[in-house]
Order: structure tokens, then C-alpha cells, then sequence
């Protein structure tokens, strides 16, 4: 919601995707990479560790550091970004991009790769954000914005498609090193695109007030213990302080957090506006679409493999539904939406992903047949909701606040896919006798695995249910204020025409008070 002029906004505003071609190719080059970069290293991380003689928990740290810093600096450079320019910022991130990808050339140790993974973290904290904001900000109508935004989508979801195979096949004709030099390429078409296709930032649409480096601070940290606590739980068990100790600091961090910005003059994070209706609906259905595909995603990969015995070819297979229609989606996402309208779409794409978890909490044992439509569903919703519900909170922000807007969803979609993974690897912790990964079960160890298996679902069902409960009643309290707003700028609008004879020649009226700035 731009705070420009309408006249100036119309005549900047894109009236077709053709027409803002290059901005759009650029942002998805930006998409491509944050989807793009996990995916296909994942491949490669046995090689790396017997090329680099990292241990299990360097290995484990080369994409761990990644996602740890990108997920806990996107706040804060959404922040930055909507203060000192969103095209500015993009750009420094692509730089640093390409120069980190650059020097994985020259690295030789474990610890020099994690350090070049942290500074790809920081560059896609820069970048990925913006990729959403910017997209939004590119055009003036929602359709529009829809198709945008489901376009630079389709294009990072094939990268997450395609990883694992391409890297296989790279690694089969060249070093590991060039999974993550391609990303030089990726950097310089983003680069073109961003600085061909986007505007110059207007200072006018900047939020110029104060950064708060302690809201910063304690927000990082709050992000980042959330991000790292999954990990332990998985790794050390529930049995183990630290987990616990992770957990206990995010949430300490996290309190303060949210008294330091109810107090602070200038709040990193204006909480007023998350509790917006669109906004708080839009982060909900996000929560709960990375709650499920995080579960879903991790329980699947251990029945198939674990329980089934599927080898991982196999199993890599087995997850076809869920990329096929992630994939083919794209196509549905537009006109559904035109069908049924943005608030309606995003609630009942939400519940697809609730009922996906409740038919593999229930039948996924009984049969591949079960897991597949599960998946599907779980896809399907994803498709959707992932669109729309971001579209929803930038919609409900101000023009000068849609890059924090973008880094909310984003934030929100990694914190949830964390606590995902460590409710249903706690609830494995707990029922599973002895090592998971021990070749061999024996009846009662397979047993207490497909116990497990439903509990964890069922329970992430729950979870998931109730933040799509949570999002629809926020989306319909959303539309009564959208309804009241427009009636209240139309009837404003008929005031000023009813006045405009008694008062030429002087200042125009103001708007109603409960009427949007356009």
C-alpha cells in the first residue's frame, strides 16, 4: 500500500508481467538461489567432509550455519531495507553473494566453508526478502501481484525440484565447489535484472525513523536460538540441557523482545501492525503451511526409509507427489484465486494442509497410496497458501513497510518448519527405544516408530488446525475492516464532491480517518 500519489503510482505501475520482464527475472534469479542452494549441496555433504576431513558435526554445520544466520537476520535487514533503500540493500546482498560464492574456489578446510556459508546466510538475509517486497511494489493491482509473486515462486520450486538430482549430476563430471560457484552466474543475471527492471528507491516511500538496535538484538537472538534448539533436540535428545537450555533462551529473548518494542519510541517491529488482521491472518496460514511441510517432509523420509526399508533412490521417489504438484500448482494458483477471492483462498488452501496431515496421521501406515495423497495435499494447499497468505500481509502493511512485511513471512516460515521437526523428532525421542538410524528393528522397536509416527502427526494436525482456526478468524475480521475502510472513503468522497462548489479555491479536504492512504 503505497504511499506515492495514485497518478504517480499509475504511471510507474507495470500494466502486464511482459512489461516488467526484467525486474521479474531478476527477483526470481534471487528466489532461485535461497531454493536453489540447500537443495543441491545436500548432495555433495559426504564428499565435502571426506574432501575437507570435517566431522559429522562440521559437515552438519556447513548447511546448518546457512540457515541459522539467513533465517535469523531476515527481520532485521527487512528493517534495514525499508529504511535505506530496498533496491540498495538487494544489491549490496547480491554482491557479497557472488564474492562468497567466489572464494569457495579457495577454500581447503571445513572452517573456511562454514565461514563462506555464513556470508551466503547474511547475502540471502539481504536479498530474499526484498525478492517478495518488490515484486509487491511492482505493480498497483492484486492480480497482478498474485501472478508476480506466483511466477518467482514457480521458478525457486523448480530449483528445490531439480537440486538433488543436478547436483548428482555435477558431481559426477565436476567438484563439489561448483554447486556453489554457480552462484555467480545467478548473482550477475540478478544484478541486471534488478538494476534494469527497478526503480531508484524514492525516499518518500522510506520509513525514516530510528533503528533500534537493542529490538535488533534481541530479535536475532530470539530467531536464532529458536533456529539452532531443533537441531540440538535432534541431535542431543530431549534428554540432554543444551536443547533445553536453547529453547528457555529463545523464549527469554523472545519476552523481552516484545516489551522492548511496546516501550521503544521507534520499534524495530511495530507490533500494532502485526496484530493487523491481514497481517496476523497472512502469518498465521505461513506458520502453519511450514509447520506441516516440515513434519510431513522429515516423517515421511524416516517411514519410507527407516520403516519400509526404501533405499534413499527410492525413497527420493517416493516424495514425486509432493514436487509434481508443488510444481504444476503455479498454473491452478491465479485463477483460483480470481475464482474465490484472496481471503477465501488462503483459509481453504490452509485447511488442505490440515486435512493432508490428518490422512497421513491416520492411513499413512496402511499404504504408499495414503502417503502419496497426503503429500499431494499437503502440496496443494502449500501451492496456494504460500502465495496468498504473503500477498495478504503485505496488503495489510503500509507502502513503507513491506519489506519487514516479507521478512515477517519468511521468518515465520523458518522458525515454524524448526519447531516442526522438533515436536515430531521429540516425540521420536521419547517413544523409540535405542538408535533410530540401528539397522534391524525388531517388532516392538517398529511398533513404537509407527506409534510415534501417528502421535507426531496427529499432534502437528492439531497444531496446524489451530493456526488455520486463528487465521480465518483474523482474515474475517480483515474483510469487515476492508468494508468499513471503503465505505468510509466512499462516503468521504461524496462529502468533498457535495462541498467542492462552496469551497473552491481552497485547501482540499482531508481524508476520513478510516480511510487508507493510497
Amino acid at each position: 500500500m503505497s504511499t506515492r500519489p495514485a497518478a504517480q503510482r499509475s504511471r510507474r505501475s507495470p500494466r502486464s508481467l511482459r512489461e516488467a520482464w526484467p525486474a521479474l527475472a531478476g527477483l526470481s534469479m534471487v528466489f532461485l538461489f535461497e531454493m536453489l542452494d540447500n537443495s543441491i549441496l545436500n548432495v555433495a555433504l559426504p564428499t565435502i567432509g571426506r574432501e575437507l576431513h570435517a566431522s559429522t558435526t562440521g559437515v552438519q554445520w556447513v548447511t546448518g550455519a546457512y540457515a541459522v544466520v539467513f533465517g535469523g537476520l531476515m527481520l532485521m535487514f527487512g528493517v534495514v531495507a525499508d529504511r535505506f533503500g530496498r533496491r540498495r540493500v538487494m544489491l549490496v546482498g547480491l554482491v557479497l553473494l557472488g564474492i562468497a560464492s567466489l572464494a569457495t574456489a579457495f577454500v581447503t578446510s571445513a572452517e573456511q566453508l562454514i565461514a563462506v556459508r555464513i556470508a551466503m546466510g547474511v547475502a540471502a538475509a539481504m536479498t530474499t526478502p526484498g525478492s517478495m517486497a518488490l515484486a509487491f511494489r511492482l505493480f498497483d493491482d492484486d492480480t497482478l501481484r498474485v501472478r508476480a509473486i506466483t511466477v518467482i515462486s514457480t521458478v525457486g520450486l523448480v530449483g528445490l525440484a531439480i537440486g538433488p538430482a543436478l547436483g548428482g549430476l555435477v558431481l559426477a563430471v565436476a567438484p563439489w565447489q561448483v554447486l556453489l560457484l554457480v552462484n555467480v552466474p545467478v548473482a550477475a543475471l540478478a544484478i541486471v535484472g534488478v538494476r534494469i527492471g527497478v526503480a531508484a528507491d524514492d525516499p518518500a516511500d522510506l520509513h525514516r525513523a530510528p533503528l533500534d538496535i537493542a529490538g535488533a538484538a534481541l530479535g536475532t537472538a530470539a530467531i536464532v536460538l529458536a533456529l539452532v534448539a531443533p537441531t540440538l533436540f535432534a541431535n542431543e535428545g530431549p534428554a540432554s540441557w543444551g536443547p533445553w537450555t536453547a529453547t528457555a533462551g529463545a523464549v527469554a529473548a523472545a519476552i523481552l523482545f516484545v516489551v522492548r518494542e511496546r516501550s521503544a519510541q521507534h520499534p524495530l517491529l511495530d507490533l500494532a501492525l502485526v496484530a493487523r488482521p491481514l497481517v496476523s491472518s497472512g502469518l498465521a496460514f505461513k506458520a502453519a503451511a511450514g509447520l506441516a511441510t516440515a513434519g510431513i517432509g522429515y516423517l515421511v523420509t524416516l517411514q519410507l526409509q527407516l520403516d519400509w526399508g526404501w533405499p534413499p533412490a527410492l525413497a527420493a521417489v517416493g516424495m514425486l507427489p509432493q514436487v509434481v504438484v508443488l510444481l504444476a500448482g503455479g498454473a491452478v494458483v491465479e485463477p483460483f484465486v480470481k475464482r474465490v477471492g484472496l481471503e477465501r483462498a488462503a483459509w481453504t488452501s490452509a485447511a488442505t494442509v490440515v486435512v493432508g496431515l490428518a490422512v497421513y496421521s491416520l492411513l499413512g501406515h496402511t499404504g504408499y497410496v495414503w502417503v502419496a495423497v497426503a503429500l499431494a495435499l499437503v502440496a496443494a494447499g502449500l501451492r496456494v497458501v504460500g502465495v496468498v497468505a504473503a500477498t495478504n500481509v503485505l496488503r495489510g502493511l503500509p507502502g513503507n513497510r513491506t519489506t519487514i512485511g516479507a521478512a515477517l513471512t519468511d521468518t515465520v516460515t523458518e522458525v515454524a518448519s524448526g519447531v516442526g521437526i522438533a515436536v515430531v523428532g521429540t516425540i521420536l525421542a521419547v517413544l523409540f527405544t535405542g538408535a533410530l538410524t540401528t539397522p534391524g528393528w525388531d517388532a516392538q522397536q517398529t511398533g513404537e516408530f509407527r506409534l510415534a509416527v501417528t502421535i507426531g502427526g496427529l499432534v502437528l494436525t492439531g497444531l496446524v488446525a489451530a493456526l488455520v482456526g486463528w487465521g480465518i478468524v483474523r482474515g474475517q475480521r480483515g474483510q469487515g475492516t476492508e468494508a468499513a475502510e471503503a465505505a468510509g472513503a466512499a462516503q468521504g468522497a461524496q462529502g468533498t464532491d457535495a462541498a467542492m462548489p462552496a469551497t473552491q479555491g481552497t485547501a482540499p479536504a482531508r481524508a476520513p480517518a478510516g480511510a487508507r492512504t493510497e
